[in-house]
């Protein structure tokens, strides 16, 4: 390279002459675009979209009688739709369905027909359904052909095993204490897990799977319609099941007490290293012995026994048998907890992320009227779950792609582009931390390292930050791509599935079907069945990516409408709920993006009204509207009156913000947040706890400290070896000549470019 940095441009035709890339005409050498026209449509994309009508002081200017009229859709980026109606008036208060029929060249606007009213404007009811029309959720009944096909379980006939089938199984009901640890008021229990000491010293991890394949065969039509759906739909105060409830709440859910079928990954653990030494995998019988809500869980974890009674399992025994059961759950909840620190550590040692985001709770009352926003607390027994969840899909993963490589659906998380980072170095570095996203490890290193002790919610927006640079994670095909595209970035997993959610997700479905198949000792033509081509697993693919995209828009799109409804009847300048503290997290011209911890909102906040008129700061920290100027810079922004008062708010400085909903008519009501002080708000103790409550715990800092320092210690050893033989058979005292090349040669290798990564 002779010191000089080679031509973008020539860097790429080169590239592309090597990988014989045909070159586009017109070639953007800074971004690498490819410029073009559409010059025909194989297949019209049409869909419903949900509109709302002109107003009546909109439509006053035309007749009564005017069959034409325009609409305005709720998505911004669709224009007016014309459709033809004489019910203009009687729908202006209401959401609609429209379908685009044409739309002519000539015209400035797409002409369509009306479909079906969705709900008023601003009702909950109508709202939702908007959200789900937008995002192309069907959420019809389940039809009576696929209820035909659902086994009959009722309060006077419950489901019992089948005596043929149970002799195909692994009977674990009498021999392992089996447990499910889910939200409160969890009803569709997809998984459990057990721990035991085996009689060789060792332990045994298990983790049981909800068998939902043995009840939907494939190409039934309850598979059919599971395959549509593709995936549960949460919404923030309802969900959407992607099977029928006699499957997901009943039959197929993992209640204790009830006999149950599972698919199961159990692992022969080494007693004091967690070493794996063995895993297999089978269909099995569970019972499981408790339903624990996780906050019970953790409360266990903790040593307080205060909540016990809140364990239904335990309420009806006598005090003996009562103390001994509940040792025996205390005892393999600690043991799974001090698992799962020790298989956490493993996966950090190799870079795996520890990212935010904030999950809001919607507390409802009887009347469905929102009482509360709640965001929702991180837990360690959260990550113990977690963390034999994801051992269970990374050993499946192996599994189905070591049997089937080129049919087997993984789930891939690519690195995330470079320049999505720029604005986490910015902000990190407005506080001295010094973010390098050059790899995994290396992010996860500098995110733990960039933590102020005077403020936790530095590092939590950090990660936060980090979060939305990232790639999303997808399905695949293993025969589409090759093994080195395999990798789990954020995991920091080789491979990487979703096998633990059969109830709420069709891809676990898939893939208990290829475990299965390639597990046990099926016929031929019972495996040929149950598998997809590589070409039909990609489309299969394709299509639940694209529907959890949608699941999560909606999600967030539901959260947002009940933070909106929260604040729209609240008069802002009375009610102490409207105001809260707020922290800077971005510097735009015209203000700066807040974060309000105390229910999970991001919002912007203007320094310059619509009047033109700029924020002043008074002494005793109130603000007021001013004429004057602002200048932007790259962590802070400074407001100046024509007074010569000058406020500078900076990033991650704290400020007391006031929580304003905004209605529209057309779109999705939003929130905007107004500046009260710039100085921080004053909390209670009780948010003082919630804010400071960091994700990762400091147990499983301490593991993973401890296994790098073990590692180090043993490479220090090594050196220390190769540098006594080296000064036995070096000819001479000082630097050889071969120490000497090895240091041309490293400087050789050295790249020069790195100095300019931050």
């Amino acid at each position: 390279m002779n010191g000089k940095e080679e031509p973008l441009l020539f860097v790429r035709m080169r590239l592309m002459k090597k990988h014989q890339v045909i070159p586009p005409v017109n070639l953007c050498p800074q971004c690498f675009l490819f410029k073009g026209r559409v010059v025909g449509i194989i297949q019209k994309n049409w869909r419903d979209y949900v509109v709302t009508f002109p107003s009546k002081e909109e439509s006053q200017t035309q007749g009564k009688n005017v069959q034409k009229i325009l609409v305005t859709p709720w998505d911004y980026r669709i224009p007016k739709i014309r459709i033809s109606t004489q019910q203009a008036e009687a729908l202006q208060d209401c959401r609609v369905i429209v379908r685009i029929d044409a739309w002519e060249s000539t015209s400035v606007y797409p002409n369509g027909h009306f479909v079906r009213v969705l709900g008023r404007i601003g009702d909950l009811e109508g709202e939702t359904a908007a959200i789900l029309v937008e995002n192309g959720i069907s959420v019809a009944p389940f039809s009576e052909v696929q209820m035909s096909e659902m086994p009959v379980s009722t309060l006077e006939n419950p489901w019992r095993v089948n005596p043929e089938e149970e002799l195909k199984r692994i009977d674990l009901r009498d021999t392992h204490l089996v447990f499910s640890i889910d939200p409160k008021g969890c009803e569709d229990v997809d998984d459990t897990l057990s721990v035991r000491a085996l009689a060789n010293g060792n332990l045994e991890l298990g983790v049981h799977i909800a068998d939902v394949t043995h009840f939907v065969p494939v190409n039934s039509y309850t598979d059919l319609e599971a395959r549509a759906r593709a995936t549960t739909y949460y919404l923030a105060d309802r969900r959407y099941d992607m099977l029928p409830s006699v499957l997901s709440a009943d039959i197929c859910s993992l209640l204790s007490g009830v006999d149950r079928y599972a698919v199961s990954v159990m692992w022969e653990l080494d007693k004091t290293s967690y070493e794996i030494q063995r895993v297999w995998y089978n269909r099995t019988i569970i019972r499981s012995a408790y339903k624990l809500h996780y906050e019970a869980a953790q409360a266990l974890l903790d040593g307080d026994l205060s909540g016990v009674d809140e364990i239904l399992e335990l309420k009806e025994l006598d005090e003996r048998t009562r103390q001994q059961k509940l040792n025996e759950l205390v005892w393999a909840i600690g043991k799974l907890t001090d698992i799962a620190r020790h298989v956490r550590a493993k996966r950090d040692s190799c870079g795996a992320l520890e990212l935010e985001g904030v999950e809001i709770r919607v507390l409802l009352d009887d009347k469905k009227n929102i009482h509360d926003l709640i965001p929702k607390q991180p837990l360690e027994v959260h990550e113990t779950v977690a963390e034999c969840m994801i051992l269970a899909n990374h050993w499946v993963a192996k599994k189905i792609w070591e049997k089937f490589p080129q049919q087997a659906m993984l789930r891939q998380h690519p690195p995330p582009r470079q320049e999505f980072f720029s604005e986490l170095r910015e902000c990190a570095s407005a506080k001295g931390f010094v973010i390098d996203t050059w790899s995994n490890k290396a992010l996860a290193d500098s995110l733990d390292r960039a933590n102020d002790p005077l403020d936790p919610i530095v590092n939590k927006l950090l990660r936060s930050m980090a979060t939305q640079a990232m790639s999303n994670a997808l399905y695949f095909s293993t025969g589409s791509c090759s093994e080195e595209e395999f990798h789990h970035y954020g995991l920091a997993l080789d491979k990487y599935t979703h096998f633990t959610s059969p109830i709420r997700r069709y891809a676990d479905i898939a893939v208990h079907r290829l475990i299965v198949a390639a597990t046990l000792k099926d016929t031929k033509e019972n495996i040929k069945d149950s598998l997809f081509s590589n070409k039909d697993l990609d489309e299969l693919c394709s299509h639940i990516n694209n529907r959890n995209r949608a699941a999560q828009r909606a999600q967030k799109q539901s959260t947002e409408l009940f933070q909106c409804m929260y604040f729209k009847d609240k008069v802002a300048e009375a009610d102490e709920r409207c105001v809260a503290d707020g922290v800077i997290y971005s510097i735009r011209t015209n203000g700066v993006l807040v974060f309000v911890p105390r229910y999970g909102i991001k919002a912007p906040a203007y320094l310059k009204n619509k009047e033109g008129l700029v924020i002043s700061c008074q002494s005793d920290g109130s603000c007021e509207w001013k004429p004057g100027f602002l200048q932007r810079f790259q962590n802070r922004i400074t407001s100046t009156t024509t007074a010569g008062e000058s406020v500078t708010l900076s990033l991650f400085e704290h400020i007391t913000v006031k929580i304003l909903g905004q209605s529209s008519r057309c779109h999705a009501d939003t929130l905007k947040l107004e500046i009260v002080s710039n100085t921080p708000y004053e909390t209670t103790d009780a948010d003082v706890s919630q804010n400071s409550h960091v994700m990762k715990s400091d147990l499983v800092k301490e593991v993973t400290k401890s296994a790098e320092e073990a590692q180090l210690a043993q490479e220090r050893a090594r050196a220390e070896i190769i540098q006594e033989e080296y000064q036995e058979y070096c000819q001479t005292k000082g630097t050889s000549l071969y120490q000497l090349l090895e240091e041309i040669r490293d400087l050789d290798l050295l790249d020069v470019s790195a100095g300019n990564r931050a």
